[in-house]
């Protein structure tokens, strides 16, 4: 699975103040568009802008946000076909899961990724309500629209120092078995999805979302290693956010508000750059504490949701990270092929 590599200061020396006004951008969108879910535009506008590096790479800026709004508007369309029909729905998103894991294993592509986070929200909300399934698909396409639209403009106006654009590199998998592996992690995912769809609700979706971005992690040590650093991100986000709604409560004004939306952002994207743990525990931090940080505006108490997010992010990650590992050991024939990954790690 790609990930963004850490920002270099040298290449980027204003990449967390640009970073730190997408959210405060997101913030004011939702409000002005009166969205009934105006906390998705800031955490996800940030989400979509994070993974830029170096100079401004137009495709990526704008691709990365249609193909997500593509994708949104496609599995809503087939949770609709299929919602009176169970057995089938679930049928199919256990295939989706497959192809977009089987897609992550074989290329390394992180569009596997879109169609996995793609099928199981639309699936979660409309097992539950159709109206909550569209309200969903229609405000996070205005989000990653907007995304569309700030990034450059952020760019434009807080160019970097390098004008070489970065490439992509997408890794696959090394190890082998990949249809086995990608039908495991479906299964696993599936079963997340199955507990949302029957016992659970929508409001707990943030269990199958923690599950996914561990599972996409091809071994047990990766497996378990995401778990740990997602778990310590959501703690580390939280804890931020809790400190920022705590000033809060003594100067509970909207522009105090942004700015201390901003600071906490511009703390933790400058340590994607200057920190000691991986770009994105950062990353994921900003983003949890921009999620908490706008409950503010919301009815929800900020305690009670630092407290829900936890627990269903870190079990969530945690338990599919031991079910994927579980049924690796169970069911995955030992290699007697040559790893090269493992060989240059020991080399």
């Amino acid at each position: 699975m790609y990930v963004a590599p850490r920002p270099v200061e040298a290449d980027d020396p204003h990449f967390a103040t640009r970073l730190a006004l997408m959210p405060v951008i997101g913030f004011a969108a939702g409000m002005l568009l009166q969205s009934p879910m105006a906390l998705i535009f800031p955490t996800m506008m940030f989400s979509l802008m994070a993974g830029s590096r170096k100079a401004l790479n137009m495709g990526r800026a704008l691709g990365g946000p249609i193909a997500f709004i593509v994708m949104l508007w496609v599995m809503s369309w087939l949770v609709s076909a299929t919602i009176n029909m169970p057995l089938l729905m679930v049928a199919l998103m256990g295939s989706l899961f497959f192809l977009g894991f089987y897609l992550i294993g074989k290329t390394g592509n992180p569009m596997g990724m879109l169609i996995i986070v793609s099928a199981m929200m639309t699936s979660v909300l409309g097992s539950g309500t159709y109206q909550a399934m569209i309200v969903l698909r229609d405000e996070m396409s205005k989000a990653a629209l907007l995304a569309a639209i700030f990034t450059p403009l952020l760019y434009l106006l807080i160019p970097p120092a390098t004008r070489e654009k970065a490439v992509d590199i997408y890794v696959p998998y090394h190890e082998d078995q990949l249809v086995l592996r990608a039908l495991i992690r479906a299964g696993v995912l599936l079963l997340f999805s199955f507990w949302l769809y029957t016992v659970s609700d929508s409001s707990n979706m943030m269990l199958g979302v923690g599950a996914v971005f561990v599972l996409t992690f091809p071994t047990s040590e990766t497996l378990f290693t995401e778990a740990r650093e997602r778990s310590f991100s959501t703690l580390m986000g939280g804890f931020a956010a809790l400190l920022v709604l705590a000033v809060m409560t003594m100067v509970a004004h909207l522009p105090v508000l942004l700015l201390l939306a901003y600071l906490v952002t511009l703390f933790f994207a400058q340590k994607m750059i200057t920190g000691r743990h991986p770009a994105m525990v950062y990353q994921y931090a900003a983003s949890v504490a921009i999620s908490l940080v706008g409950s503010a505006l919301a009815t929800q108490e900020p305690g009670y949701a630092f407290l829900t997010r936890a627990v269903l992010t870190i079990g969530g990650a945690i338990g599919a990270a031991f079910l994927a590992s579980l049924l690796e050991a169970l069911l995955l024939k030992p290699s007697s092929e040559p790893d090269p990954a493992r060989e240059e790690a020991a080399a």
